[in-house]
């Protein structure tokens, strides 16, 4: 009896051993498995922190480091730079930039001067300028540079020592020989042409009539005589009484060049209304949007230009890269700039530059698909 009561006693333990084991087992992995799961809960909580904290922050820094890009263009009231100015905005603002556009009402060098003075108190990143005198302008330019300031100009350049990099729409020899190219073609090659320009100190009117005069100097225009070069300021009413003043002053005048397009607007209503259509030839650089009216009507039977849209397009790039350092104006740098592809600067004298195109001839067979798009 004994016996069998120690048996009993002795399962009874073994049990009870047993359920202790068990419970203490069950229980332990459950209190693990909360706490890993806190843990867990706690961790992603705080790297969502983390990443909200660092994407307020970034979107917080870019807001903070947004270039400020201005451009200066020659004057209020001219269409090329106004087309110009929209194609720069449209790049500043495609590389996340702010635009300011200054425009004098007159284009004279002090009124540039004074706004690169404003530019330079307002802290801009950087000054793309249409120069109107590359020797006036030098002095703030370079103060603007000193500054901190990325300076570029487009159109009509400023010295070398005056900015980082300059945007040129075409080859300059080109530019200029194909004009008297034109002109010979279209009055026979001989009588007298006159050139109708911008301002004596626009550097891009004065290094095309440079390249006129070389090739000029060609044996095969002994017969053509350039008589006088006339500057209507970019000035409608101004230009329109130089192409008066030539036309009374040179009375067997056979052709006029205006690498204008405020010019050869200027000229071409000034021979329509005269009746000279086929008696004074006119070609130059213009706008399809003045000109195909003229080209339509034979008084200007072709002429040339380049896309101001996509000129200052490329020049609101590039200053967007001279601000974010992408390049410095050297030679053999390349940059994106957006829907004109890739670009590289080179050296042009004692400068470099980034070239834009070749200048596109308009005529009758083209000009009513030009028209209405600047």
């Amino acid at each position: 009896m004994r016996r069998i009561l120690a048996v009993i006693i002795s399962l009874a333990l073994i049990v009870s051993l047993l359920a202790g084991c068990g419970g203490n087992k069950s229980q332990e992995p459950a209190s693990t498995g909360e706490t890993a799961k806190t843990q867990e809960t706690e961790k992603t909580q705080e790297s969502t922190k983390t990443e909200e904290t660092a994407k307020d922050q970034e979107q917080k820094e870019a807001g903070e480091d947004k270039p400020i890009i201005a451009i200066i263009v020659k004057s209020t009231g001219n269409p090329f730079m106004e087309k110009m100015a929209d194609g720069f905005k449209e790049a500043v603002s495609e590389c996340g930039g702010e635009t300011i556009v200054k425009a004098p009402d007159q284009p004279t060098a002090e009124a540039q001067i004074q706004m690169i003075e404003e530019l330079i108190a307002q802290k801009v990143d950087a000054i793309a300028i249409s120069a109107n005198d590359p020797d006036a302008l030098q002095p703030a330019l370079q103060k603007a540079m000193n500054s901190g300031i990325k300076v570029l100009s487009l159109d009509s350049a400023v010295k070398a020592q005056s900015r980082m990099v300059h945007i040129q729409q075409a080859d300059p020899e080109r530019i200029g020989r194909v004009q008297i190219q034109a002109i010979y073609e279209m009055i026979g090659g001989k009588g007298e042409i006159a050139i109708l320009s911008a301002t004596s100190q626009a550097t891009n009117q004065n290094t095309w009539i440079e390249w006129m005069k070389k090739e000029l100097e060609d044996p095969k225009y002994k017969d053509v005589k350039l008589v006088k070069i006339a500057y209507g300021d970019d000035l409608r009413d101004k230009s329109v009484s130089e192409t008066e003043g030539l036309l009374k002053s040179f009375p067997d005048l056979k052709g006029i060049i205006a690498p204008t397009t405020v010019g050869i607007a200027a000229a071409a209503k000034v021979l329509t209304d005269k009746g000279l259509k086929g008696k004074v030839m006119l070609t130059g650089l213009g706008l399809p949007s003045e000109m195909a009216e003229y080209i339509e009507s034979g008084v200007c039977p072709w002429m040339y230009l380049w896309n101001p849209i996509d000129l200052g397009y490329l020049a609101g790039c590039a200053a967007d890269a001279l601000v974010k350092g992408t390049i410095t104006g050297k030679v053999g740098e390349k940059f994106n700039a957006g829907r004109l592809g890739e670009k590289e600067v080179i050296q042009v004298g004692d400068g470099t530059e980034i070239m834009l195109g070749d200048p596109f001839k308009f005529d009758s067979s083209n000009i009513a698909e030009w028209k209405n798009v600047y």
